[in-house]
């Protein structure tokens, strides 16, 4: 098997911000151990495979370690891929994927994403979630993540978990990720900040995560009482998103840059 692939920062402005992904565009299916396996080899956070499917595109993801439902910031180069080096002349590309289609646009520098709301209720704090962020959040509220909320930018930024005792308690739920998030400071122009951990998945802190903000997003919309939002995810890396919540969908906005296009040889 050989096989372009490109990886690109997806959320950034320039190269070395924002989440690295895989983008391997393919004419035909292998395996789905051989695409673990690359994914594996390439040791980012997602590597996403793409194939034509009816009018648009089958897309899939894979974490280092599994495959996962949902991926913003791969979603993101994977339209980015297609619009820039593909030639992809329509202006949206249809994704079918296991959460559903997702529908991917251009709005000038911008690649406009179309992703399901994935709102959190109120849930009890997991026994021993406090002890492995090493900071007790103020709530916390749950989707397919937990979602916990802090009272400042700062106390999210200062987060350092234990990542061996986290991995332990999310396995122990079922694996899903932890949404640290608080309020944008004043004056910074960014409504709000957060923090993504996922090491049940393979992944101790995501760079930047487009799925997680399916959950923040319509949280921050009614906290705020406003539902265009600026988003920053306040990782080493960082990276932006401009959200806005649109009732049963999230529109998350960012944009990508190229760092590398190489060829697999399996």
């Amino acid at each position: 098997m050989k096989a372009t692939l490109y990886q690109v920062d997806a959320f950034a402005d320039r190269v070395f911000e924002g989440n690295p992904a895989a983008v391997v565009p393919l004419v035909e299916w292998p395996a789905d151990a051989v695409m673990q396996a690359i994914a594996a080899e390439n040791n980012l956070a997602e590597t996403a495979f793409f194939a034509p499917e009816g009018e648009g595109f089958r897309l899939r993801w894979f974490t280092p370690t599994i495959e996962v439902p949902l991926c913003g910031h791969a979603t993101l180069a994977s339209a980015h891929v297609i619009f820039k080096h593909l030639g992809h002349a329509k202006p949206a590309i249809h994704f079918e994927t296991l959460s559903g289609r997702l529908t991917v646009k251009r709005d000038g520098d911008l690649i406009v994403m179309d992703f399901p709301l994935d709102p959190a209720k109120p849930s009890p704090e997991p026994e021993g979630l406090s002890r492995a962020l090493g900071a007790k959040p103020v709530l916390t509220m749950k989707s397919k993540f937990i979602l916990a909320l802090f009272n400042s930018a700062a106390e999210v930024a200062a987060l350092d978990p234990d990542m061996a005792l986290l991995k332990r308690l999310l396995v122990s739920l079922g694996g899903p990720g932890v949404i640290c998030t608080a309020a944008g400071d004043d004056g910074s122009g960014i409504d709000f900040v957060s923090r993504m951990f996922a090491p049940a998945h393979g992944i101790d802190e995501d760079p930047v995560t487009g799925a997680a903000h399916c959950t923040s997003v319509p949280y921050w919309a009614k906290k705020l009482g406003k539902a265009d939002l600026v988003a920053r995810q306040i990782s080493k890396r960082g990276g932006t998103l401009w959200c806005t919540d649109a009732g049963e969908r999230v529109i998350i906005r960012g944009r990508c840059v190229d760092y590398l296009q190489g060829e697999i040889v399996v």
